[in-house]
């Protein structure tokens, strides 16, 4: 097959190895007697004449594309003795090196030889003499003792003659350019020594270019280190994404840079392989789908590259290629698993210093180029049908022991081995990343082939996980005690029990914290805390996953129950887990529950800052989304609406809305129904408030704070409808275990008219020190009501006074405004107006200040000072800039304004761009 244009190499010729006979008659030089009748020597003393094209510059196609990077690049072969381009075929070194060397004649007369290496390079006699006449055709030997000789014997060449040119080339003033095309047909090593010998005693008078296949046979180590090796490797001429588009455009197609961005990907930038590609969409019907789609066993890429590169090895490396095609990576042990042989080490090295197509990803692992493995691999179909899932199982087993168990898992399910597949997850203790968010989808996907009849305590167990993972939980139970039936048979089918009955006790608690069963979670804990000491440690090491998601759990249910102190224990030790991203999710998770206690008990301060932080965790690893609770947003929400920033609290709403449900526990049903109704009833809207606080989930127990917070809605709803009595009667349905509540519950009794009841209630607190300023602020206005009522009203300033020092510290601004129809008179004296004035009031003397409207002043709170990098960055956001754009204007990276717009993002509570110009802007920051 003829080469493409965009690359180097053409086909070898059947030549024969002891002679150099000219391919055609045209192409010897007819011209036998150089100027003055000077005869010119011939290529073999026995007659053989030169092939005028191995001199001959190659002819750049018009599609040629010059790709400056490089030509500057190569320009450094002037400064250096000696410069290497090496790339596989078809990478575009000749047509570089050529257009290069066209460009340097063009330039004031710059001596540049030119020779293309043919199988006469196994005789140094013929090599030399190709090597003399390509420096005679540049004018480079013009006089002196070899400009008309040449070495008399093909196989050898004597050492003087080599001498006399390294002399000649030394005297000259400026130096010659010598570039050698398809120098890996040089396999003699008395050529190398030879070529070296004249290149270091050349000195300053001589460049030397070899464009090659493989690792010439020089020393380069020491040219590298004393900085006299020019390198261009395959990476460098690898295309961009950038040049892929204007190479297609001098094939006449258009191709936006991203789409050329995924065909590189696709080619790893082979210039063959977008020529040839480009070709085959010129003769289709839509050529931008077919770059995108096209079928690279069925195209000619598949054509050259098993012309070029398989066909070109022996029978027994070309059974190896074939077989590790369906690895994604592979190293000599393993490939040795696949053939069934044991010399695999040696053909590897061979390939990757061939440039065969075969990477070197170090530490002797390689792995293919990946348009070959995908030809390779429809061509083991057809040369070798049947044997790809045997070749998948064999992979699977040997990179178990090894203990990759992604890779295991991968080829595992190729191989439809489903119960080997299963066990090796189990067994592993990595159940628990199905439920991590960073190979959830992965895994759920890799499982979703597993049929029926596939069964076993080890499949079940991922049936199982799979469904709770989902939520499904009457199909997570059922495939659950079917694996828990199993285990307890005499036999169990796996091969490491404990990590299996450890892995239910995991899904067990996650059972129990999906349908708020606080004794089954205890349970599923209590078991697994004898299981651990059954498992080999470094499994557990592996893994901190498993028991990160255990305690979350565990403390989900706990905080259910009403148990916070209990709930804070685990949790605490879950959120305190090194960081890293296989726990992301549940330290995500457990700071949004530790946030939500923090609320409970009337601490939004520091329920704002674990919410935040947990917020920034997940964005800190690029979960995917939809993924975890939202729990920090929900927390967030409220305390906006404790702060009256209601339209923070919508768009938080909204924003834990998109996320989706993630996991739909009770908990975090219970925590969107309290942020949604109270925004609501701040509102006024008392119906909708009142259903938006049933959180529509099913538990094993009544928690004790969820309950009372519905009623809480109730009750004030039948206060908004104009019913003090039905209010009072709902309020019964109030624990008293929870202060945050049984205060609120002391301010509707005291709206309804009951006085009493209302200060009866704030007497049976028993806050014990873990309440904080919203409870003490709630509870010192309703007393000051219920005292302003009674006709005290020195004890009513004072009450307010002291809740406007604790509330202005958290700017809880909502307790004033549920207050607003009795309080105002008390704020417009002089005392409590200037404690009120700047963030709870308006501007204005004593006796015109007002409490804002409700949702009209935010608070000017930022969970952290931004720095002046920061602020930088958030007033060129103001301006609409890009990313790439405030990079430039700030001169930095945009990797560096990205890490500055995430912190901007995490102290602001928000996750867009406009969120934070218009939070900025609310704070009065810009």
């Amino acid at each position: 097959m003829a080469e493409p244009e965009e690359t180097d190499e053409p086909e070898e010729t059947d030549e024969p190895e002891e002679t150099d006979e000219p391919e055609e008659t045209d192409e010897t030089d007819e011209n036998a007697s150089g100027a003055a009748g000077t005869a010119v020597p011939y290529a073999d003393p026995l007659g053989d004449p030169f092939l005028r094209t191995r001199f001959a510059l190659p002819t750049r196609p018009a599609t040629f594309l010059r790709r400056q990077r490089l030509v500057q690049h190569l320009d450094q072969a002037l400064r250096t003795p000696l410069t290497l381009v090496n790339g596989a075929a078809g990478a575009g070194k000749t047509l570089l090196a050529a257009d290069w060397a066209a460009d340097r004649r063009s330039r004031a007369g710059q001596s540049v030889a030119w020779l293309t290496v043919e199988t006469g390079g196994r005789r140094p006699g013929v090599f030399w003499a190709y090597v003399l006449q390509a420096l005679r055709a540049c004018g480079a030997l013009a006089s002196g003792a070899v400009a008309s000789g040449g070495p008399a014997d093909a196989t050898r060449v004597d050492r003087r003659l080599l001498a006399a040119l390294a002399a000649e080339l030394n005297a000259r003033d400026r130096p010659v350019v010598v570039v050698l095309d398809e120098y890996d047909r040089v396999t003699a090593p008395e050529i190398a020594e030879q070529l070296e010998f004249v290149l270091h005693h050349a000195g300053r008078g001589m460049r030397l270019v070899l464009v090659t296949r493989t690792e010439p046979l020089l020393p380069l180590h020491r040219y590298r280190a004393a900085g006299e090796l020019t390198e261009i490797r395959a990476a460098e001429l690898a295309f961009t994404p950038e040049e892929a588009a204007a190479l297609l455009e001098l094939h006449g197609l258009s191709l936006p840079v991203p789409a050329a961005r995924t065909l590189v990907d696709r080619t790893r930038g082979w210039a063959a392989g977008l020529r040839l590609c480009a070709l085959a969409a010129l003769e289709s019907a839509d050529p931008e789908v077919y770059l995108k789609e096209f079928e690279a066993d069925r195209s000619t890429v598949a054509d050259f590259l098993l012309a070029e590169v398989l066909k070109r090895q022996p029978e027994e490396t070309q059974d190896l290629l074939l077989r590790v095609s369906i690895l994604d990576r592979f190293c000599p042990s393993l490939a040795n698993a696949l053939t069934g042989r044991t010399d695999a080490e040696p053909l590897l090295v061979e390939l990757h210093r061939a440039n065969a197509f075969v990477e070197d990803l170090g530490h002797a692992w390689y792995r293919l180029h990946p348009l070959f493995g995908e030809i390779l691999r429809a061509h083991l179909r057809v040369r070798l049908p049947g044997l790809e899932p045997e070749l998948h199982r064999r992979a699977a087993r040997w990179l178990r022991r090894s203990g990759s168990l992604p890779e295991t898992l991968a080829h595992g399910a190729a191989a439809g081995d489903w119960g080997f597949t299963a066990g090796a997850l189990v067994d592993d203790l990595a159940i628990g990343q199905l439920f991590t968010g960073l190979r959830t989808d992965d895994l759920a996907q890799l499982f979703s082939g597993m049929s029926p009849e596939d069964t076993g305590p080890a499949t079940d167990l991922v049936r199982a996980a799979g469904a709770l993972s989902r939520c499904d939980l009457e199909r997570g139970l059922a495939h659950l005690h079917q694996a828990e039936e199993s285990l307890n048979t005499d036999v169990p089918a796996v091969s490491d029990a404990a990590a299996a009955r450890l892995s239910c006790a995991l899904l067990e608690a996650l059972a129990a914290r999906l349908t708020g069963s606080p004794a089954r979670a205890e349970r599923a804990a209590e078991l697994a805390e004898g299981l651990r000491q059954e498992v080999p440690a470094h499994l557990l090491d592996r893994h901190p996953e498993l028991l990160a998601l255990l305690l979350t759990h565990l403390g989900s249910t706990r905080l259910w129950a009403g148990r916070f102190e209990d709930a804070r224990a685990a949790l605490s030790a879950v959120a305190g887990t090194p960081g890293g991203a296989a726990t992301v999710l549940p330290r995500e998770e457990a700071i949004g529950y530790l946030a939500l206690i923090d609320y409970l008990n009337g601490w939004p301060g520091r329920a704002e800052r674990k919410a935040l932080a947990a917020v920034s965790e997940a964005e800190r690893f690029s979960l995917p989304e939809p993924c975890g609770s939202g729990l920090g947003r929900l927390v967030l929400a409220a305390v906006a609406v404790d702060r009256d920033e209601l339209r923070r609290a919508q768009a938080l709403l909204d924003e834990a809305d998109r996320l989706g449900p993630g996991t739909r526990d009770p908990v975090t049903a219970a925590g969107r129904a309290v942020a949604t109704a109270r925004l609501l009833l701040v509102r006024g809207e008392a119906r909708a408030a009142v259903e938006a606080a049933d959180p529509g989930v099913f538990a094993a127990v009544v928690s004790p704070w969820a309950a009372s917070h519905e009623a809480l809605v109730a009750s004030a709803a039948h206060l908004a409808e104009g019913r003090p009595e039905r209010a009072a009667e709902t309020l019964r349905a109030v624990s008293g275990d929870q202060p945050a509540c049984a205060v609120e519950a002391a301010r509707l009794q005291l709206a309804a008219g009951h006085a009493g009841a209302a200060v009866d209630l704030l007497d049976g607190v028993r806050a014990g020190g873990r309440t904080g300023p919203a409870v003490s602020v709630r509870a010192a206005l309703v007393r000051a009501q219920a005292a302003e009522r009674a006709g005290d009203t020195a004890t009513a300033r004072r009450l307010v006074e002291q809740a406007l020092l604790d509330a202005r510290r958290e700017r809880l601004r909502r307790p004033f405004l549920d207050a607003r129809p009795w309080i105002r008179p008390l704020l417009a004296t002089a005392p409590l107006h200037e404690l009120a004035a700047g963030w709870l009031m308006t501007p204005g003397p004593p006796g015109r200040g007002q409490p804002p409207a409700t949702g009209e002043r935010p608070s000017p709170l930022v969970a952290a000072e931004l720095s002046g990098r920061e602020r930088d960055v958030l007033e060129r956001l103001a301006r609409m800039m890009s990313t790439e754009e405030i990079a430039g204007d700030l001169h930095v990276s945009v990797n560096t304004v990205k890490t500055h717009l995430k912190s901007v993002y995490r102290k602001l509570a928000v996750s867009r761009r406009n969120d934070a110009v218009r939070r900025a802007r609310d704070l009065r920051l810009l």
